[in-house]
C-alpha cells in the first residue's frame, strides 16, 4: 500500500427500491433526485476523501436490485473491499433479504471484505416496520459485537458522509492490517486494493437505480 494512500472498491447491494443508487448520488454528487429509475445491471461512480491523515479514492458500484439481476452480482462485488447491504425501514422483506447477502458474500468473497448493514428511508419513520434496534441486534450477532448500525436519509441527507466514513475508516484498519500480515508472512501474497478487479463498463451513473 503506497504511504497515505489507499484505493478502495465498494459494491451497494440490496433489493430493489431501497434506495441504493438515490444513497450513492447523495454521497458522490451531493443531490437528491426523487424519480430515479431503476439500475440497469450496475453503475459507477468515484470519490475521493481524506480518513485519519490517508487519502482514499472509493471506487462505488451502485447494482441493480431486481431480481433478474441478482446472478449479474458477482460481477460487481467480485474484488470488493467492503459491501454496502442496504434495506429500507419501511419494508421488513428487504431486511429479511439482507440474511442472503450476507450467506452468499461470505460464501464467495475473501474473509478482509469489510460488511455495513444500512437502513435507509429514515425519513419515513411514521411507515417503519424495521426497529434500529432489532437491526442492531442482528448486524452484531451476523457481524460481530463492533458492527455499528447506520439508520440514514438519502433524500434529507441525514448520516450519509458519516456512514460512508465510517465504512471507509473500516476499509482502511482492514488495509493495515492485511499489510501487518504481508509484513509477518513474506512469502505470502496480500491484495491491498480492487483496482486489478475493474469491470470493463462504461455505464458511470446518473441518476439510475
Amino acid at each position: 500500500m503506497p504511504a497515505h494512500f489507499l484505493e478502495a472498491k465498494v459494491v451497494i447491494l440490496g433489493s430493489q427500491s431501497v434506495g441504493k443508487t438515490s444513497l450513492v448520488i447523495r454521497y458522490v454528487q451531493k443531490t437528491f433526485s426523487p424519480n430515479c429509475p431503476s439500475t440497469i445491471g450496475a453503475s459507477f461512480m468515484a470519490t475521493k476523501l481524506v480518513v485519519d491523515g490517508y487519502k482514499i479514492r472509493l471506487q462505488i458500484w451502485d447494482t441493480a436490485g431486481q431480481d433478474r439481476f441478482r446472478p449479474m452480482a458477482p460481477m460487481y462485488y467480485r474484488g470488493a473491499t467492503a459491501a454496502i447491504l442496504v434495506y429500507d425501514i419501511t419494508s421488513s422483506k428487504s431486511f429479511a433479504e439482507i440474511d442472503s447477502w450476507i450467506k452468499e458474500l461470505r460464501r464467495t468473497t475473501s474473509d478482509d471484505i469489510v460488511l455495513q448493514i444500512v437502513g435507509n428511508k429514515r425519513d419515513l419513520d411514521h411507515l417503519r416496520e424495521v426497529y434500529a434496534e432489532d437491526a442492531d441486534a442482528y448486524g452484531k450477532k451476523q457481524l460481530g459485537v463492533d458492527h455499528m448500525l447506520y439508520e440514514v436519509s438519502a433524500k434529507d441527507d441525514e448520516d450519509v458522509d458519516e456512514m460512508f466514513t465510517h465504512v471507509t475508516r473500516k476499509i482502511l484498519e482492514k488495509a493495515q492490517e492485511i499489510e501487518r500480515r504481508k509484513r509477518n508472512n513474506p512469502n505470502g501474497t496480500v491484495q491491498l486494493d480492487a483496482d486489478h478487479d475493474k469491470t470493463q463498463m462504461n455505464n458511470r451513473a446518473c441518476c439510475t437505480g
